[in-house]
């Protein structure tokens, strides 16, 4: 079967009958833009409802059809309900409330006319009363006794949406089965089609519900594990160093023991002709970029070059900065390329990779762009680049005539399941142990009523000498927020502490945020207040104070992030969470474990269970579950079978090429139609 079968699924929603230029607006406020987004927009519960003569008291709380006949309309002044007083079938008094558009009610429900009204029975005194009862007449299409209800936004009825995706179940094939036959018949599954009819139809449906969360999360394994067969594949270029340049490195200290490890894991790798595919996992401060600068280092002995992408632009130049202080006596020549580097510096740094006179190359994604040629690209380094995707990943090939070594960093240790759906397809090395001498960092949580102490406390530790940073949840006060704004508080902070408060937020220019930055690092200003913009990369070692404003509307492992910005010098460091008045029961599990632990493995584990598996293969950086159908519980659950399962596939079945690999096509299409196409054209 061809992917064209899936074609009317992947019609724009506006294809729909009934769908115009307004209720796209509103469908495309829920993320649904096509009929297959209708598809995966899954219901959230249902109404049932209870047709019934008249009303009694053991229908109070329950959604009810009643007729009536309307005897009175009372329209209160200002802003009262009207009440319309009405007769049920066996004789009792009811009382029907409209909140607005009292003229309307009275339209709908004229005097002595019977009306069959549906909604919620409640008592209201002595009376029988249903507040805002949908109304229609007699014997016209009244509410069904059971309706899914689903997520709606502003101008969408559920009725209408119930329609969209019924118009959309139509277009919906009947597919050949991609689960592995033992995983089918051990859960009992539907297949896809019957599954996704009885989720829409019965919410509560947990079979069908797993079985689409099944569906996909194997169409992201299977993405992943393309992925590793497609770069592996292509033969790399082997890139064995002599040795030269990283002995003539000096370093101020010994590698840890596991530094040394992964070092020779990724010299391992490099020396061969499969291109290396590592995921490098370590803790804030465990020296992940001194073995990053070890393998780039490799590289050029051998020859080639490196590029090292950032997230960032602040971390990029800092990056830059360092590399720049430990590499210049040994006569290799680096660069960077963000979007903001324009004219002659842009094309001399363009002419320094096509001519190979550049070794080193640090930058944002800029340095992947469709301009930017490299004479002999042999590694690519990704630091902090959660949500690299694949996309991303097999535009690097095409920047080498021959696929660059690829090792990918990240300071949040990701607990196994997630890293499983994050980097299925990586080898992962772990720095487990961190070097000697690194200060541990106090962490202390404080109420914000308090907060002309913690004012005070900042002011003596100024005066001793010492810098800090006062992180906010947000840029600017919000109407929609009460959370903390960076530039309200750093212009209250100014007033306390004239010339020495530095901002820094994402919505600055580069230029204006490096500028902050610099003179922050030169201690020229004392105070740094920011939002987290400077969760990565940051590094002053004088900074020996973090304050964390609202610390309670920061995921864990943005908490553990912000906190290893301090700790680096040594002074002891301290991290203060100021706390809201209201906690819930996880935001006060959240802060109970950050005071209790400095161990990012612990950390990643719970901030996984809190909040649940970010987005795997897009390019949008979220905490929060980004698939559409699979639950973070299912995640977990799942995830592990899924791989085992593509893997089969691949390697057992006959690849895409037998029959449930044909069917498997499909299901990555279904789920992951832009990567599909770019991985099943490579491949």
């Amino acid at each position: 079967m061809r992917p064209e079968l899936l074609n009317p699924l992947f019609a724009e929603a506006e294809t729909l009958k009934g769908v115009g230029p307004q209720v796209a607006k509103q469908l495309a406020k829920l993320g649904i833009s096509r009929a297959v987004d209708l598809l995966f927009h899954l219901p959230t519960g249902a109404i049932e409802r209870i047709r019934a003569p008249g009303a009694s008291p053991v229908l109070l709380g329950r959604q009810v059809i009643l007729d009536v006949t309307p005897t009175e309309v009372r329209q209160s002044r200002g802003r009262g309900p009207t009440r319309v007083h009405a007769v049920d079938g066996e004789g009792n008094m009811l009382t029907l409330a409209f909140f607005n558009n009292g003229g309307w009610a009275a339209k709908q429900l004229p005097l002595g006319e019977k009306r069959t009204v549906t909604g919620k029975l409640e008592a209201y005194g002595d009376e029988w009363q249903i507040i805002h009862p949908e109304v229609t007449e007699p014997g016209k299409a009244e509410p069904a006794l059971k309706e899914t209800v689903y997520p709606l936004t502003e101008g969408l009825t559920s009725r209408r949406l119930r329609d969209l995706v019924a118009a959309s179940l139509t277009l919906a094939p009947v597919l050949p089965e991609w689960i592995e036959p033992s995983v089918l018949a051990r859960h009992g599954w539907k297949d896809w089609r019957t599954a996704l009819a009885t989720v829409h139809a019965e919410p509560d449906e947990a079979s069908a519900r797993t079985r689409l969360a099944y569906d996909e999360i194997f169409a992201n394994q299977l993405a992943l594990q393309l992925l590793r067969q497609v770069s592996r594949r292509k033969k790399g270029v082997p890139l064995r160093g002599d040795g030269r340049l990283t002995q003539a490195l000096k370093l101020p200290y010994s590698l840890t023991g596991a530094q040394r490890r992964v070092v020779d894991e990724i010299r391992g790798d490099m020396g061969q002709d499969v291109p290396m595919l590592r995921l490098l996992q370590g803790d804030v401060g465990s020296g992940k970029t001194l073995v990053a600068l070890l393998a780039m280092l490799e590289a050029v002995e051998a020859g080639a070059q490196a590029a090292m992408l950032a997230p960032t632009e602040i971390l990029a130049r800092q990056h830059h900065a360092t590399l720049l202080k430990q590499l210049d006596s040994l006569g290799i020549r680096v660069a960077i390329l963000t979007g903001r580097d324009k004219g002659r510096v842009r094309d001399s740094t363009l002419m320094g990779l096509a001519d190979g006179s550049i070794d080193i190359l640090v930058g944002t994604h800029a340095i992947f762009q469709e301009k930017v040629a490299y004479r002999r690209l042999g590694l690519v380094v990704i630091d902090e680049q959660h949500r690299f995707g694949v996309s991303e990943r097999l535009l690097l090939t095409s920047k080498a005539e021959r696929p660059p070594h690829l090792l990918a960093m990240t300071a949040t240790p990701i607990p196994r399941t997630l890293t499983l759906t994050q980097y299925g397809e990586m080898d992962v090395s772990k720095i487990d142990e961190m070097p000697p001498g690194r200060t541990p960092v106090e962490t202390r949580v404080i109420s914000e009523e308090k907060l002309a102490e913690v004012v005070e406390g900042l002011g003596r530790h100024v005066a001793a000498g010492g810098q800090a940073y006062w992180v906010c949840p947000l840029v600017a006060e919000s109407e929609t927020s009460d959370a903390a704004a960076a530039e309200d508080r750093a212009a209250a902070l100014a007033l306390r502490f004239p010339g020495q408060v530095g901002l820094v937020h994402g919505r600055m220019k580069g230029a204006e945020k490096d500028a902050v930055m610099a003179e922050f690092a030169a201690n020229r200003l004392k105070i740094l207040v920011a939002t987290t913009v400077i969760e990565v990369g940051v590094d002053v070692p004088n900074a020996a104070l973090m304050i964390i404003e609202g610390a309670e509307r920061f995921g864990l492992a943005q908490l553990h992030q912000l906190r290893g910005r301090v700790g680096r010098g040594a002074a002891k460091s301290t991290c203060l969470l100021l706390r809201g008045g209201s906690l819930s029961e996880t935001g006060r599990a959240r802060l109970a474990l950050m005071r209790e632990t400095n161990d990012g493995f612990r950390i990643a584990e719970e901030d996984l269970r809190l909040r649940g598996p970010g987005e795997i293969l897009g390019v949008r950086q979220s905490g929060e579950a980004q698939f559409r159908l699979a639950n973070p519980e299912q995640v977990q659950e799942l995830v592990p079978m899924a791989t085992q399962d593509a893997r089969l596939l691949l390697d057992r079945d006959g690849g895409l090429s037998g029959e449930r690999g044909q069917a498997a096509r499909l299901c990555l299409y279904l789920f992951e139609r832009d990567q599909a196409v770019d991985l099943l054209r490579s491949g």
